[in-house]
């Protein structure tokens, strides 16, 4: 099973500048090659992979600066962007901006990747062109490696190494016939049906704080200018520790989850759909922009996507079977009877079922969560764990032998 390791690079001044160098030769050829394949498009023609990369090596035959980067790694560039343009189409993929996109390159041959321990904290890794660097060993490897990308974040430089580490998935669970269903929310950011709220505070009150003044300061300053660029790189600095902080969160929940439950069952979620601006266009002016972005900014704060990539992750090692239903209705509908009506949800903690024969009461949340989890065992009973059909059951006409109505 193909798994990451995450390690903080200790570089020199001159491998530093060379890692740039590469970063931005890659990010070159990137943007060459997007604009060759629109240009190609709009012409009624495709380009593949294949001949950029032969003209990829008559290119580095005209300007030298290419020559600086290794070739395998200027080759794995070009797969990645024929990968993305096949994935999600030619003029769907983004240009790689020099003030926007973070240095990054691959190294996709582990024949020409050696590692070394070099003491209880400290390893070492030899590069092509760029020798042994030097790295904190805050984890084993555990597998073997496949392939090694160099990333730069937040002022740092960091060694990914992707492992196989030889795990197979179970068959069955370890706790078979347990399920759970998981509501999340901007209050908190993930509630299982069994009543427990996961959640965390990913930003201290001193980092809002200065945060706030450092974007009040980056708003005073000119563009381009040296001051803005070490502004824009300290609100980096918080940005990177709130999101190390989410991506501990999710993957220590998903972790739990996982090891608990044989089936997990979430809200089928478009998240990038929810979080679009709703700022509209001149022509069309949106509406309540305000408060459409306040809950753009407390749904991307939770991580909502980032805990469904987690317990994919982690179902994995599990044998978990992750299910995704349809969210209608579920934070309306109520667990004990089925009524749904709008006046059941009092408040964004309260529900209330308003049906005279009914009258359950229960955290909004966990109520929802609980038809989360009615929904996923619907599907898994009729043997369908997509989205792409309905989740009710079939109907008892057919179990029967009598034709349904």
């Amino acid at each position: 099973m193909l798994s990451g390791r995450r390690y903080r690079l200790e570089l020199t001044a001159l491998q530093a500048a060379q890692c740039l160098e590469f970063a931005d030769v890659c990010r070159a050829v990137w943007n060459t090659g997007l604009e060759q394949r629109r240009e190609y498009r709009r012409r009624g023609g495709w380009m593949n992979y294949a001949p950029q990369c032969a003209e990829l090596a008559e290119a580095k035959r005209e300007h030298a600066w290419l020559k600086t980067a290794p070739s395998h790694v200027l080759q794995q560039t070009l797969r990645d962007l024929d990968r993305a343009c096949r994935e999600h189409g030619t003029f769907k993929v983004r240009w790689r901006s020099k003030a926007r996109w973070s240095p990054s390159f691959r190294f996709p041959d582990p024949k020409q990747i050696s590692v070394e321990r070099l003491g209880r904290k400290w390893g070492r890794v030899k590069l092509p062109k760029l020798g042994w660097v030097r790295f904190r060993w805050s984890r084993p490897l555990g597998g073997e490696i496949r392939s090694v990308t160099v990333s730069r974040r937040a002022g740092h430089w960091f060694l990914s190494f992707l492992v196989d580490d030889q795990a197979i998935t179970p068959d069955r669970h370890a706790m078979p016939g347990s399920a759970v269903g998981i509501d999340r929310g901007v209050k908190s950011a993930a509630v299982t049906s069994d009543g427990v709220f996961h959640d965390r505070t990913f930003i201290t009150a001193g980092e809002t704080a200065r945060y706030r003044r450092l974007q009040q300061r980056v708003s005073r300053q000119r563009k381009g200018s040296a001051n803005r660029h070490k502004t824009v790189a300290a609100i980096g600095k918080i940005m990177a520790r709130i999101a190390d902080r989410r991506a501990d969160f999710c993957a220590l929940t998903a972790s739990r989850i996982t090891a608990r439950n044989a089936v997990v069952v979430l809200e089928d979620l478009r998240t990038r759909n929810m979080t679009a601006s709703a700022a509209g266009t001149s022509d069309q002016p949106g509406t309540n922009v305000r408060r459409k972005s306040g809950l753009n900014r407390a749904i991307l704060d939770k991580g909502w996507h980032r805990l469904e990539l987690a317990l994919a992750n982690a179902a994995r090692y599990t044998g978990t079977a992750l299910v995704k239903v349809s969210p209608a209705y579920t934070s309306q509908r109520c667990h004990a009877c089925g009524s749904v009506t709008e006046g059941n949800r009092e408040s964004q903690a309260i529900f209330v079922c308003k049906n005279p024969g009914c009258g359950n009461t229960d955290h909004a949340d966990v109520n929802a969560a609980k038809n989360i989890k009615a929904a996923g065992l619907a599907v898994s009973a009729c043997g369908d764990l997509g989205t792409s059909r309905s989740v009710k059951q079939e109907p008892v006409g057919r179990a029967t032998g009598r034709t349904s109505a």
